[in-house]
């Protein structure tokens, strides 16, 4: 066959949406399968029917995806962006300045979830009853985030078993379970990382193969993220089958609350501090987008690390070597949703709800929380450890936390959208400040083509951190 045959048929091949589009795709269709299951109600027995039952396993499998490579991933990442920052001659001013823009934006955010819980009074107007309340089955306090640092294991890992009795009280099934903590996995990669470091050549065959094991398991998350458009779909589905409007309803000025937050912080604020740095903001909304999207749909911070990691360096110019330590680290602390703009106004939400008047010094410690005990929230879904944090910090009933779980997920997945772009504005804004920016690439930012090879694009970071002085002379 000839090269010009096989051109042609090349070019009447199926060409597929972009990932984008059908992340879109599976949202929209996601949308209108929960609604028929909601529509279609509950068994005779009072079950979900075989629609939210699909929708469900679509989107919990999905999940559980993502969770099984989440400690290998965050370990070897970590490990990994330490090493890398060795190819950096200003690593350790990269890191300090990354660390102080992750507080800097924390503290804006927080400052508006304040701000919100005061002029919407969300507590003062909540429809739900005061009987919903209940103390959640996670808590979070100062000394279990103390405690929590310390490894119970190597691994960070624990296990935890469940007992099923019958009607006769005898046990009939005993279910047991292997969990994780991320953060004793990002306690024990740092220490792994930093003690390479001090070892120096002798440990160069350990960071090979961890960065080669990395490598595999980005490929594996990478096959289950192309499945991410079919885990919106089922996601997004029952979310809508799940909770409707009814209690989106009741808690409607608390929902309203959080997301007029987000969306201050991610339509005001970045742009701002973009602009600030004479960086144009369409591109950067163009190159973080299918993070941005991904993250809303998975609610998932950790889980969309590599596609944040790949739009921030391939789509937005930040070099790989500085976006591998960043976007890794970001994942796991840099929550401006989950830590920042969310306690803040359901901590305001309890307190007005049961009648208990804050001081300014109350709104100082909610700050405080939010920009120091952030990391608390490492994980893959959810901020109720965050939240009972801020709680117990104030001296809140946790029970408060029970009247807001009921539209959580529905939250969750602005919450996440925020972290996410966060995530990637931070390593943008720091590269920009050190003269480390390709500039050119950031304003070109193109969202397609993730899931191609990037080798060129390695060459070109090579060539950045070859520059990297003489774009330091001339700031």
């Amino acid at each position: 066959m000839s090269s010009t045959t096989t051109e042609r048929s090349r070019g009447r091949r199926l060409r597929m949406p972009s990932f984008s589009v059908q992340i879109l795709l599976g949202l929209a269709l996601g949308v209108v399968l929960g609604w028929i299951a909601l529509s279609l109600g509950k068994t005779a027995d009072d079950a979900d029917n075989w629609l939210t039952v699909t929708l469900s396993t679509i989107g919990s499998s999905f999940v559980t995806l993502l969770k099984a490579v989440v400690p290998p991933l965050v370990f070897t990442a970590i490990v990994a962006s330490i090493a890398n920052l060795r190819g950096l001659t200003n690593g350790a001013r990269l890191a300090g300045q990354t660390l102080l823009w992750f507080a800097v934006t924390s503290l804006v955010a927080v400052a508006i979830g304040i701000g919100l819980g005061l002029v919407l009074q969300p507590g003062a107007n909540a429809g739900v009853d005061a009987a919903e309340a209940a103390a959640p089955s996670k808590t979070g306090t100062w000394l279990d985030f103390v405690q929590g640092l310390i490894p119970a294991n190597f691994l960070g890992l624990g296990a935890s078993s469940s007992l099923q009795t019958g009607a006769d009280g005898a046990v009939t099934a005993v279910t047991t379970g292997v969990s994780f903590n991320v953060l004793q996995i990002i306690v024990i990669a740092l220490v792994v990382g930093l003690a390479a470091l001090r070892v120096g050549t002798k440990a160069d065959p350990f960071l090979t193969l961890n960065a080669s094991v990395l490598a595999v398991i980005q490929k594996v998350l990478w096959w289950i993220i192309r499945l991410a458009p079919l885990g919106t779909l089922g996601l997004v589905g029952r979310a809508i089958a799940t909770y409707g409007w009814s209690s989106l309803a009741n808690l409607g000025t608390f929902a309203v609350a959080i997301y007029v937050g987000l969306a201050l912080v991610l339509f005001v604020v970045y742009p701002v501090l973009l602009r600030t740095h004479g960086l144009p903001v369409m591109s950067y909304f163009r190159g973080a987008w299918p993070a941005i999207q991904l993250a809303f749909v998975s609610r998932s911070s950790i889980g969309t690390m590599p596609v944040t990691e790949r739009v921030t360096h391939r789509n937005l110019g930040v070099p790989r070597a500085y976006a591998a330590f960043a976007v890794p680290f970001g994942s796991t602390t840099k929550m401006d949703g989950c830590a920042a703009i969310y306690p803040a106004v359901a901590a305001i939400f309890v307190a007005q709800f049961f009648g208990v008047d804050l001081s300014v010094t109350d709104y100082l410690l909610i700050a405080f929380v939010s920009v120091v005990g952030s990391a608390a929230t490492a994980g893959l879904t959810g901020a109720t450890v965050m939240l009972t944090l801020t709680l117990s910090t104030l001296g809140l009933p946790l029970e408060g936390v029970g009247l807001l779980l009921a539209i959580d997920p529905i939250l969750d997945m602005g919450r996440t959208a925020v972290n996410v772009a966060g995530q990637v504005l931070v390593p943008i804004v720091v590269a920009k400040r050190e003269g480390i920016l390709d500039v050119e690439k950031y304003r070109g930012a193109d969202a397609e083509d993730l899931f191609t090879e990037d080798d060129a694009d390695a060459d070109a970071d090579a060539d950045v951190a070859t520059r990297e002085p003489e774009l330091m002379a001339s700031r």
